[in-house]
């Protein structure tokens, strides 16, 4: 910790403010983000660049992009179509895919497997079933080896489905809950009623799955701390493993407006934030990251393999999916309107071939520093100063002034070669996250022109 002194030393003022007077200025989930994404030229063949990538275990992800309906607050890549011919041509692309990617990773061994979306239950069981079945059967995967997640909805948490994934060893369910407020629910065009919500979760609960996941979101127009309080408690009663608590985001480009938030008066995210935080630690739930909140969960029903923290060696199935490389990220174009989110999905079914990347971002050898420190920074583990010498060869407190004013204005704290947020800094990772941005990664993120 830095001492009193240095702490109101003059000028730490006006670099506090600099940090933290915008706490939600940007969810800076992945660096760089997918806005920052353009055409590659030339295109990169992809055998060549999973032939040079030497991680020691991999991440295996399939994006199904369909959902039931779109919520207020949404700007991913996900499409409301809920036809079973649709999904099932789109579990055939997927697999064509993952027959022209198995090759590059024969050898190789994935230590974790998710499936996310939009809504991947929204599939038919079968499908869903053919999914498991190409990842084990074409990818290679072993699911004694690998932690398995795939995420759910309320509506569609049926017997045929669970079982599905009871029966495939999937560890991890996750639920997008939001709000137990129906008028909340409502005013982010959530399509569910409070008493669903909580008829799924004791149908989910009852499968015993090793791990179970409710999101929540806080700052939802009309709610106020006892209408926060009460969701948390209804999440709590349910006893989950893990528990994620978003801030409402709101952009251009989602259904919910950021003016319709500006409208409401005072922001009260910071102050809810913290509301949970207390109570989920009361509760015996420890802080991972700003969003992250779980119980210590034993996965010995498996040999589960370590995986970095930094993500690299991901190989995305699916339209919408990303692929990570240490030198490359690479995905399908970005869209979040319907059209141009239903057209990259029909140009993604009719392809002839997923051999090579045609739109991603290159990481030089200083964006692969900033990713490195982002993804260790933010998470409760923090950054250890000897994992990233070993891997660039240099100290990252002295290449990167943002850590000493990190450690100036104790939002961070050095103890034991690991830099870690303190608890007040965890409350700002997003504007950490966004002042850590590099300015040619930015200039390409504001000139993204949405579709």
């Amino acid at each position: 910790m830095q001492s009193s002194s240095l702490r109101s030393s003059p000028g730490l003022g006006k670099l506090e403010q600099r940090w933290t007077e915008a706490p939600y200025r940007s969810y800076l989930y992945s660096y760089p983000h997918k806005t920052a994404y353009r055409d590659l030229q030339p295109a990169q063949s992809l055998k060549e660049l999973w032939e040079r990538d030497q991680t020691d275990y991999y991440f295996l992800y399939m994006h199904i992009p369909f959902c039931g309906a779109r919520c207020g607050f949404c700007n991913l890549f996900t499409l409301p179509d809920r036809r079973a011919d649709v999904h099932a041509q789109y579990v055939d692309a997927l697999r064509r895919q993952a027959e022209e990617w198995a090759p590059w990773f024969k050898g190789r061994t994935f230590s974790r497997f998710a499936i996310g979306g939009g809504t991947p239950t929204l599939l038919e069981a079968s499908q869903l079933n053919r999914l498991f079945d190409i990842a084990e059967h074409t990818m290679g995967l072993d699911p004694m080896l690998a932690s398995i997640s795939v995420e759910t909805s309320p509506e569609t948490v049926t017997e045929d489905r669970m079982r599905v994934l009871k029966e495939r060893l999937v560890d991890r369910v996750s639920m997008g809950i939001q709000s137990f407020v129906e008028d909340e629910a409502a005013a982010i065009y959530r399509p569910q009623k409070p008493r669903l919500a909580e008829d799924a979760l004791e149908k989910l609960m009852a499968y015993q799955f090793p791990l179970i996941n409710i999101d929540l979101i806080y700052g939802l127009p009309g709610q106020t701390a006892d209408t926060w309080l009460y969701s948390l408690e209804k999440a709590i009663s349910y006893g989950p493993g893990e528990i994620f608590i978003y801030p409402l985001y709101t952009r251009e480009n989602t259904i919910l407006k950021p003016e319709q938030i500006r409208s409401a008066g005072t922001d009260i995210r910071l102050e809810l934030y913290h509301i949970a935080r207390q109570r989920l630690e009361e509760a015996g739930y420890r802080q991972f990251s700003m969003r992250r909140f779980a119980k210590d969960t034993s996965f010995a029903h498996k040999n589960v393999l370590p995986f970095s923290c930094q993500e690299e060696g991901m190989a995305g199935l699916g339209c919408g999916a990303r692929s990570y490389t240490r030198e490359m990220h690479y995905a399908s174009r970005y869209g979040v309107s319907a059209a141009a989110t239903r057209s990259i999905i029909e140009d993604y079914v009719a392809a002839d071939s997923h051999a090579a990347a045609d739109y991603g971002f290159r990481l030089s050898g200083a964006e692969q520093k900033r990713r490195f420190i982002l993804k260790a920074l933010l998470h409760r583990e923090g950054l250890a100063l000897s994992a990233y010498e070993d891997r660039f060869g240099s100290n990252p407190i002295e290449e990167h002034s943002e850590l000493r004013e990190l450690l100036s204005i104790e939002l961070a704290e050095l103890a034991s070669g690991v830099l870690r947020l303190t608890t007040r800094g965890m409350a700002y990772s997003d504007a950490i996250g966004d002042e850590f941005i590099s300015g040619d990664v930015r200039e390409l993120m504001n000139g993204y022109i949405i579709r």
